[in-house]
């Protein structure tokens, strides 16, 4: 047996006796999803999907009225889109650093999640692409950066969340390359762990502050309180002086962040807690409250108490705010985008939500697009696949896993697919 092979048949004997899913994810979708009694493993539930390339030709299906088209690819792992106002779209390419591990189970997960596709190395880098006569070039943007990840463009200034960073640059309109050193803003919460290594980025509609999202440093505080110092949360940060503050708390991973169009409020796509279930806990997407707490580590989907999370913190777990709409558990939503083009009218108004995928729930969950409608601001009804055919349907291989999303000039809808290193284009079929 290939070395491979026998690490993932190790992680499956260790997995315990979760012998998958009991729920139908639709009964965990919306405001109000069913929870099941949480189980306990010595190692998780997993099912991953061997990664493959996309073959010649081969690309995601999309719904009915729509066309989809590759626009770029040979990247490394492209992770967020930006589109800038003379319509080039900058590409931020990364994956985490090396960081230590601090208890056996976790070189067995990582090794099972890079079999999907999910390692390797990242660009480091942010590449621009501009569309010539319809045909894209690429062009190395700026390089040397450390696992780029959100990014915004205020008036002429380039902002770039890292790792372990907020930084900004000097923009000129048309410009393909940027070759003057970052400028940093403020620090943001990294070290040798940074478990969740993601910051998603979001500018206030003045420019004035700047809202990153900043994900937990372990599962469910496993590596002691200390290490989640100004982790869980949205910082905002004003961006003329680099200080910053706790805007919201308790959001175990704020992967997307967008204001809603109709209501003006800050909202987020959240990456929950593992190891509890295949049919927990589900992700979901929330409006995110000033000074709000959202319950991680003490509790879940408001007053559901995480036992692992000690000592316990009634306190917290009795102001901890239920979240707005669940997207069911383990889909790992990475992207969110508000749709107010007219391209597609049937999607105007509503958001996008891409889901990167599980790799701890039997059967798997996510990989693909969806569109949840919206109606006087809030999330109503069941979210409707956009883009499917990243994952086969045998699901035993996956060729691409979804990740930023940016609407263009023209009104279609940029995706950033990861494990595919390729950037598509859906748009009308007309």
């Amino acid at each position: 047996m290939k070395p491979m092979l026998s690490v993932i048949a190790l992680a499956v004997l260790l997995s315990g006796c979760d012998d998958g899913a009991k729920l139908d994810p639709q009964k965990q979708i919306g405001p109000n999803p069913e929870l099941p009694q949480a189980q306990n493993f010595l190692m998780p539930p997993m099912q991953v999907p061997e990664g493959v390339a996309w073959k010649a030709g081969e690309m995601p299906k999309v719904a009915q009225g729509l066309k989809i088209e590759k626009i770029a690819d040979q990247l490394q792992h492209p992770r967020q889109v930006l589109v800038l106002p003379n319509n080039d779209v900058l590409v931020a390419e990364s994956n985490g650093q090396p960081k230590p591990i601090t208890a056996p189970k976790q070189l067995i997960m990582g090794i099972v999640q890079k079999a999907s596709g999910k390692g390797g190395e990242g660009g480091n880098r942010i590449t621009l692409l501009r569309n010539v006569k319809g045909k894209w070039e690429q062009h190395r943007f700026i390089e040397h950066l450390t696992s780029p990840f959100g990014m915004q463009l205020v008036g002429n200034t380039l902002y770039v969340a890292n790792a372990d960073s907020l930084v900004k640059f000097p923009y000129e309109t048309g410009q393909t390359e940027i070759r003057t050193p970052p400028e940093t803003v403020t620090e943001l919460p990294g070290g040798p762990i940074n478990h969740h290594w993601t910051k998603s980025l979001l500018a206030s509609p003045d420019g004035s502050k700047l809202y990153v999202g900043v994900g937990s440093n372990s599962n469910v505080g496993e590596n002691g309180l200390g290490e989640e110092y100004r982790r869980a949360a949205v910082l905002e940060v004003d961006s003329a002086s680099g200080a910053s503050r706790i805007f919201a708390s308790g959001i175990r991973n704020p992967t997307g962040l967008q204001w809603e169009p109709q209501s003006g409020k800050l909202w987020a796509v959240v990456n929950e807690r593992d190891e509890i279930g295949s049919d927990l806990v589900p992700d979901y997407l929330t409006s995110v409250q000033d000074k709000g707490f959202y319950g991680w580590p003490y509790s879940y989907f408001g007053q559901h108490v995480d036992v692992r999370a000690q000592p316990p913190r009634p306190d917290l777990v009795e102001k901890a705010i239920k979240p707005d709409y669940a997207l069911s558990s383990h889909v790992a939503p990475l992207g969110l985008l508000f749709y107010g083009a007219d391209n597609m009218p049937q999607y105007r108004g509503g958001a996008f939500i891409s889901e990167h995928g599980s790799w701890n729930r039997t059967p798997l969950n996510g990989y693909q697009v969806v569109w949840v409608k919206f109606e006087n601001g809030k999330p109503v009804g069941e979210p409707q696949p956009v883009v499917t055919g990243f994952l086969t349907d045998d699901g035993k291989q996956v060729r691409g896993l979804p990740v930023g999303l940016a609407a263009d000039q023209q009104g279609g809808v940029l995706i950033a697919d990861d494990a595919g290193n390729a950037i598509w284009r859906i748009s009308a079929a007309q």
